[in-house]
């Protein structure tokens, strides 16, 4: 799904414009952003868990010439699928 299709789907089932609906759903990701940014963990109850997590320096190879290569530590963003969500893949 397609973050339009995703828009379509809110405005459909509320009953909004497709315009709305996507206004909608980009200030959700927005908010979620946002937090992240500001190294906040959002949670949402019954779907799952953002936070920023933080990879440690480490070594590597480089593909082209199999040397050895230090890969320096950076921050990601990382989810977690809660419970309920979890349960309903199953």
């Amino acid at each position: 799904m397609t973050k339009n299709e995703l828009a379509e789907r809110v405005a459909k089932k509320v009953g909004l414009t497709k315009k709305a609906g996507f206004d909608a759903v980009n200030s959700v990701f927005g908010s979620i952003r946002e937090a992240l940014l500001k190294g906040d963990k959002v949670v949402i109850t019954g779907f799952g868990t953002f936070k920023v997590r933080t990879r440690a320096t480490r070594k590597g190879r480089n593909p082209q010439t199999g040397g050895a290569i230090q890969i320096s530590a950076h921050k990601l963003p990382g989810f977690t699928a809660g419970k309920t969500l979890r349960r309903l893949i199953k």
